[in-house]
């Protein structure tokens, strides 16, 4: 598999050498009299505050894409295209590249009157941009520069507000540490616009349904040659026509009469007739349920996913939350909220909130084969998963997975009886849309807003030396923002027990006799934990279509933490009731469990040069450590170095502990795993061609133990040689885009090596086979 990628990789990298030098003519397909814009470049002549970087996007002609900052591989590749646009590979190599990119004066013009405006909105009423054009009349190109003088920026002196309005004006001056302008700041017409949104929110979660941020208007004033700006906020009247115009009309406060779900609707038929079949109506507390053919969701699940309430003045984000609710009922499609003005009481007006739900579908199946061969030995895979997503009418989705497989450990099938290995796997789970918990009051459990998930699992393994079950036990709740950017899950408990009721005679001795690592993997063994992860990231996820995809933004960083803590209710237990220690520690069931505590965190940032290229880093940490019933932390727990996601000039599970020299990584990839860990890497991305992506990257990193390891020898961590133990490695990879997924194929060196008795600077004396290491994978490493 490696070679063939290598041989695919070099291939690719060939053939855009290929194209690079192939259409090095750039202005082949540039007609006569014009000019290939060669380069863009944006001078700020004396403003240090602001970075040319930050006015790019205001452009509306910028030059072709470059690779690597010099290499304009898609312009190239549309070079390689002939003239005839009737032939089948010219209209192919075309769609492939980008073509030249033809100088135009009136959008040149447009760049400027952009960036003067885009700098006058900040604050700089005096910015003077220049255009200067070189032409090249012999290679028919054009270098395009525009400078920029801002001169002095105008400043807020004194904010007046004129809120003709008593109520809005209490409701938006109770709270003037929230004001996000503020005398002294720039005039910047950004943040006047922030402001403008803040009231809106504030004002629409007070009752004020109809209000926008167009009723709120910012006035300055300026004096001749001053700097000083004297603004002021304008309230201003609601839009009335005809003989109900009046000049001195107050914004109206909305309060929500009715609440009325629609089970059954059907957007495509039905909308603006919420009854249209309701063959059955139930009152729950204050609010209306019409039911359509069945009562698929019980009343009292709705009531508790509804955050508004019947006779309270309207808040908008009541309405958010409420969205937030349903949208994690697996059974519904489709949730719309849908506001109806119904009369008047009072200064008030009434509202109907009309909650349309569409059912989505309740069940479903699924069946997975597979066929394996594992280094000669021959299987196959069997998989059933069934879901439902209705399971007691409350949205509760039940996830059943049922898995078996059969390995030939002869090569072929004839060792179907006796040399085989087989596997039987299952794992139930229900997971509900509320949080679930006893003795919590209704009002605790609305503001968690938590799914709660309860699983149990069962795993039977059957070779000819043992027999292994592995069981599990969870309890886990998950909440998260509406937009998904900010993540929590809290694992109440989670408990792993593993148990071998037979097993050859001194098998454990035979394969083990001194490496506690690997007889841990086959003894019984029990761990009771509690977790917790934390996710947040700026992404911005906006609609296209029918799609949703990410934003682009000039930075984007994400932010992934996991704490756990394992045996310590247990260890408690055992020394309140006296239990006695055998062998130095406390066991339950006759087996000794696992006491420890973990951490695990992982920051990436990435900066978006344009829609083409980015650079990103990521640094990572973990540690773990053994304590009180445990003296070393359970295998699965502790932490690996190397493979896709992490050094890549290694393999996956080939690098450290420390400076830990493996003589075999078939042999000793049981002892390269640690108790602490520190990734680093830095990748630049750029976009090619058609979906292509390329990508040169660097990474460093390693892991260690925190207790010196007979079987690990230079993997024990120590501040004054941890740092002349991180491995490095550097190489380039080759990515296609689809969108809804992405492959990766990356080349990884080594560069510096830590291991003992190994050459720590392959980097100087790269050998291909040694210190070379192909990766394909799924998705970016971070």
């Amino acid at each position: 598999m490696s070679k063939l990628s290598g041989k695919l990789l070099f291939r690719i990298i060939g053939l855009l050498a290929v194209a690079s030098l192939w259409g090095c003519s750039s202005t082949k397909h540039v007609p006569k009299g014009e000019y290939l814009v060669e380069s863009v470049d944006i001078k700020i002549e004396d403003n240090k505050d602001i970075s040319p970087v930050e006015l790019v996007n205001f452009l509306r002609q910028t030059p072709n894409h470059k690779v690597l900052g010099f290499l304009k591989l898609q312009l190239a590749t549309y070079n390689m295209s002939g003239s005839d646009t009737t032939k089948w590979f010219n209209r192919w190599v075309r769609k492939l590249g980008q073509p030249p990119v033809i100088y135009d004066q009136a959008l040149t013009e447009a760049s400027a009157y952009q960036l003067r405006q885009a700098l006058v909105n900040r604050g700089y009423m005096g910015t003077v941009v220049e255009i200067d054009t070189v032409r090249r009349d012999n290679k028919k190109k054009i270098d395009v520069t525009y400078h920029i003088t801002t001169g002095e920026p105008h400043y807020i002196s004194t904010i007046n507000y004129n809120l003709p309005d008593s109520a809005i004006a209490g409701i938006v001056m109770s709270d003037t540490l929230s004001f996000t302008v503020k005398p002294g700041d720039l005039l910047d017409r950004n943040k006047l616009d922030e402001e403008r949104i803040r009231i809106t929110e504030l004002l629409r979660d007070k009752g004020y349904y109809t209000f926008n941020k167009e009723y709120i208007t910012f006035t300055a004033d300026t004096l001749a040659g001053a700097r000083d700006v004297n603004l002021t906020m304008n309230l201003r009247r609601p839009h009335l026509s005809g003989s109900d115009a009046d000049s001195t009309a107050l914004h109206k406060i909305y309060t929500i009469r009715n609440i009325i779900f629609v089970t059954d609707y059907n957007p495509g038929q039905n909308y603006g007739n919420y009854d249209f079949h309701a063959l059955d109506s139930v009152r729950y507390r204050d609010i209306t349920v019409l039911y359509g053919e069945d009562r698929y969701l019980r009343p009292q699940v709705l009531y508790d996913a509804c955050y508004m309430k019947a006779g309270s003045r309207y808040n908008a984000s009541e309405v958010d939350r409420t969205y937030e609710a349903l949208g994690r009922f697996g059974i519904l499609r489709y949730v719309n909220i849908d506001m109806r003005q119904v009369g008047a009481v009072g200064d008030d007006v009434m509202l109907d909130a009309y909650v349309l739900l569409t059912r989505g579908k309740k069940q479903g199946i699924s069946l997975e084969l597979e066929g394996t061969n594992s280094e000669g030995d021959l299987g196959f895979g069997v998989g059933l998963t069934y879901q439902h997503r209705n399971l007691a009418r409350g949205s509760e989705l039940l996830t059943a997975k049922f898995r078996t497989s059969y390995e030939s450990l002869s090569g072929d099938f004839n060792g179907l009886i006796n040399n085989r290995y087989m596997e039987y796997a299952g794992e139930v789970g229900i997971t509900f849309p509320q949080f679930e918990a006893p003795f919590l009051s209704y009002n605790f459990k609305q503001k968690v807003r938590a799914t709660t998930e309860f699983a149990v699992s069962f795993n039977y393994q059957e070779r000819p030396e043992y027999t292994r079950i592995i069981a599990g036990a969870a309890w886990k709740y998950h909440w998260a923002s509406r937009q998904n950017n900010l993540r929590h899950r809290f694992d109440l408990v989670d408990i792993n027990y593993v148990y071998l009721p037979r097993s050859t005679i001194d098998f454990i001795n035979q394969i083990a006799p001194s490496n506690p690592l690997l007889r841990y993997s086959y003894e019984d063994h029990f761990i009771m934990r509690t977790g917790y992860s934390y996710y947040r990231t700026n992404k911005r996820m906006i609609a296209s279509g029918a799609l949703r995809r990410y934003a682009l933004q000039p930075s984007v960083f994400t932010i992934r933490a996991t704490f756990e803590a394992a045996g310590n209710l247990l260890y408690g237990i055992s020394s309140l009731t006296g239990q006695k220690r055998h062998e130095g520690a406390y066991k339950v069931f006759g087996i000794q469990y696992a006491q420890y505590v973990k951490a695990d965190a992982d920051y990436t940032f990435t900066r978006n040069f344009n829609e083409r290229s980015s650079i990103a880093f990521h640094a990572g940490l973990g540690i773990g450590v053994p304590y009180g019933n445990s003296s070393m932390l359970p295998f699965e727990k502790r932490f690996f170095a190397g493979g896709a996601n992490g050094v890549r000039g290694w393999g996956v599970r080939t690098l450290g502990p420390g400076s830990y020299d493996a003589k075999n990584s078939v042999t000793d990839f049981i002892n390269q795993c640690g108790d602490i860990r520190l990734d680093l890497s830095v990748e630049y991305r750029a976009k090619l061609f058609w979906v292509m992506e390329g990508a040169l990257f660097a990474d460093a990193g390693n892991i260690w133990t925190i207790h010196n390891y007979e079987n690990q020898p230079g993997g024990m961590f120590k501040f004054n040689k941890f740092y002349k133990e991180l491995a490095a490695a550097y190489g380039i990879g080759l990515r296609l885009d689809f969108t809804y997924f992405l492959l990766r194929l990356d080349l990884g060196m080594k560069a510096y090596n830590p291991a003992q008795n190994q050459e720590r600077w392959p980097l100087l004396h790269p050998r291909w086979g040694r210190d070379a290491t192909f990766h394909f994978s799924v998705g970016y490493p971070f």
